[in-house]
């Protein structure tokens, strides 16, 4: 279960962020996780299915410039890895790290490449862009802070 709040970042704002997404742990039991910087929050509760041990989130590029968070199953992320591992360097086996490999290599005119069900919020810190995709299957909650 994904839970992002993208905003100017108070403490207050941080400490919500927690409280709302432990509301969701039921959802997502196997792990927690929080990206929090002075523009965004991005909050996770993972149910793990692929890279049970390794795929924590948020996931975030090498350099630590994007922070993903991501609820869904990539399919053909096996194809993306296989295409992209000669010129990005991936940090876990997730499915769902793909989404950094893309943008990074096409900025958001990735999304055609992704099969799946999913819905993602992924912060930018160089550019100061936040990315939120819902796919149209509506199977996942997300909720976005004013």
């Amino acid at each position: 279960m994904a839970y992002w709040i993208l905003k100017l970042t108070q403490a207050s704002c941080v400490k919500k962020a927690l409280e709302l997404s432990r509301l969701m742990r039921h959802r997502g039991p196997d792990w927690s996780g929080v990206y929090a910087s002075d523009k965004a929050i991005l909050a996770h509760e993972r149910l793990s299915i692929v890279d049970v041990n390794a795929g924590a989130q948020p996931l975030y590029n090498a350099e630590k410039t994007h922070a993903l968070a991501v609820n869904g199953e990539i399919y053909n992320h096996q194809a993306l890895r296989a295409e992209y591992g000669d010129r990005y360097q991936f940090q876990t086996g997730s499915d769902c790290e793909v989404i950094l490999a893309l943008y990074q290599e096409k900025g958001p005119e990735f999304l055609d490449d992704l099969q799946g069900m999913f819905a993602f919020a992924l912060y930018d810190s160089e550019k100061r862009r936040v990315l939120n995709w819902p796919r149209p299957y509506r199977h996942y909650p997300a909720v976005y802070g004013p």
